[in-house]
């Protein structure tokens, strides 16, 4: 509530995930397998957290959507764009319950992530708590301004196959005025931007994993973290025929990387490419919508000459 007093025109990223750590913290599996569970002690910490809850798996749906919904009311009626979960399996593994359903992985970074959750294998029927407690929301609680975005989607095909599973529970594209926006964060996302835009209803640029996968190297690692920089050439080739691909399809498209929060040039960059929308830190609103103006400013000039 208070960031939405600073001047905006809305939420670019609302994250699943720090709602899902913060006030839920338990693995939704193991609220849908709670008789399952081995870990007595595990059990006990859920039945305090759920008590109040007729039915465990409510308490994940009913948190999901309250954390979402206070975020879309405060800035209502503005866009507010919530991404679905993008834990990776060893975050996923810890929250409470989580390690008895998660696989361990050599590169979780690359791993089990994002789409490819959402309409395969054991996490399948978590993902329909989620678009649950979206339905919820926007349906239930008039909260239309938030519109729904997938993240790390690999291929089309997979796109395809998370709109179909959302259209299960009730998340109809256009239905309520309902948008579903896709992370253009992986290089096929901008090779194929053309198939993706007849999926989608607009893009977010994810900087951060679109660097790491241009350049081939992982952030978190300190040996190779000074090569990681969203301002090499490469990055800006990707981030430009983004942009580009998607204005071609009429399609929105928005940044919600760090990189326009950091570098004023890079979002001025951004400006130059004909970006529709800059999500940035609140910290770093007022500086950056300047810098944008001033940008702006020097290409409504350079237009006119």
């Amino acid at each position: 509530f208070d960031f939405s007093f600073i001047p905006n025109d809305g939420v670019g990223l609302a994250r699943e995930e720090f709602i899902i750590s913060s006030y839920i913290k338990v693995h939704p599996l193991a609220l849908l397998h709670y008789d399952k569970l081995k870990d007595k002690k595990v059990k006990e910490i859920i039945d305090e957290l759920t008590y109040p809850y007729k039915n465990k798996v409510d308490y994940f749906v009913e948190k999901l959507a309250q954390g979402v919904a206070m975020i879309g009311a405060a800035f209502y009626p503005k866009d507010v764009i919530v991404r679905m979960s993008d834990f990776k399996s060893n975050e996923y593994a810890n929250l409470i319950g989580g390690n008895e359903f998660e696989p361990k992985e050599e590169n979780p970074m690359l791993g089990w992530r994002g789409a490819s959750r959402y309409y395969a294998g054991s996490y399948r029927e978590a993902f329909g708590l989620e678009c649950l407690a979206m339905k919820k929301a926007r349906d239930e609680m008039g909260l239309t301004n938030i519109k729904l975005m997938v993240p790390f989607c690999r291929t089309v095909e997979e796109g395809r196959l998370v709109i179909n599973e959302m259209k299960k529970y009730g998340l109809l594209q256009g239905k309520n005025g309902l948008e579903v926006y896709m992370m253009s964060e992986i290089p096929s996302n901008v090779i194929l931007a053309d198939d993706f835009a007849k999926i989608f209803d607009g893009f977010s640029i994810g900087s951060n994993d679109l660097t790491q996968l241009t350049l081939g190297l992982d952030r978190d690692s300190e040996l190779v973290s000074r090569l990681y920089d969203e301002r090499n050439p490469a990055v800006k080739r990707m981030v430009y025929e983004a942009i580009h691909k998607a204005k071609r399809n009429k399609k929105k498209i928005g940044i919600c990387g760090q990189a326009p929060s950091q570098y004023d040039d890079f979002a001025e960059f951004l400006v130059m490419c004909g970006i529709d929308s800059i999500s940035l830190n609140p910290d770093t609103v007022i500086k950056t919508t300047l810098t944008i103006l001033k940008a702006e400013q020097k290409l409504k000039r350079k237009h006119k000459h």
